[in-house]
């Protein structure tokens, strides 16, 4: 039985994990079908943008902790870092799409959960959302870019003291500190409603856009600013800004 759904809504995707039984865990099955669901909507010309989701209470409770580590003492540390990149592979394959992401976190998201959440765009967080760093309540280190993504959205002294503390920000906590963008009833019905919004945009527009906050937010003022004279100027030769200018010209 399948662990993950994607469905297809004129170029709106929906990636949604479908195992709420477990709490949507991270199994080798659902990394597998995961990582071949983001492959997928990343070969598919017409996607506009992809939602991801988790069916039942839990967002995704993380990783399927006695499948990934039940053996890690009789295993050699490289041996099971090659492992764990496969694992993080899976969801960081969101990262490299060229689309917008959103997350709809209506429940849990714990370790490697969070993870997934983190590496969508944006996150819409619901009543009972929870977003969870809690590998050292557990006596594990952080992994797949959890400590990259806390610092990235909370700063380096309150992402410190979440990973030391191994807590949890709920989702009313998640907005205000910057970690989720907005907290909704339906938060499913929210990324929609926003994924819609967005692919109504030129596809080239929202992935040069995205384009330029990863430059923005990884390079200097002068190298954004390079990024976003070319974008601008291949955007001026559209259509949508050249009917704005003439109406303009009529006015």
């Amino acid at each position: 039985m399948s662990k993950v759904a994607l469905d297809n809504d004129g170029g709106q995707w929906t990636l949604t994990l479908t195992d709420p039984d477990r709490r949507n865990c991270l199994d080798e099955a659902m990394i597998r079908e995961l990582g071949d669901a983001v492959s997928a909507v990343a070969a598919e010309p017409g996607a506009r943008t992809l939602v991801v989701a988790g069916e039942g209470t839990a967002f995704c409770a993380g990783a399927d902790l006695p499948a990934l580590f039940g053996e890690a003492a009789g295993r050699s540390v490289g041996d099971l870092r090659g492992h764990l990149h496969n694992v993080y592979d899976s969801f960081l394959r969101l990262r490299a799409l060229k689309i917008p992401t959103i997350a709809a976190v209506q429940g849990a998201a714990v370790g490697a959960g969070l993870n997934l959440a983190m590496a969508c765009d944006v996150r819409i967080a619901g009543p009972r959302a929870s977003f969870a760093a809690t590998f050292s309540k557990i006596g594990l280190h952080p992994g797949g870019g959890c400590t990259w993504f806390l610092v990235d959205a909370l700063g380096p002294q309150k992402a410190l003291a979440l990973l030391l503390d191994g807590g949890a920000l709920d989702g009313e906590e998640a907005v205000r500190q910057g970690l989720a963008l907005a907290l909704a009833d339906d938060p499913l019905a929210a990324a929609h409603e926003k994924a819609a919004r967005w692919a109504a945009l030129d596809p080239a527009l929202a992935r040069d856009i995205k384009s330029a906050v990863g430059v923005a937010r990884s390079d200097d003022f002068g190298a954004t600013l390079e990024f976003e004279s070319w974008a601008q100027a291949s955007s001026a030769t559209g259509p949508a800004i050249q009917e704005v200018v003439a109406r303009f010209r009529k006015s």
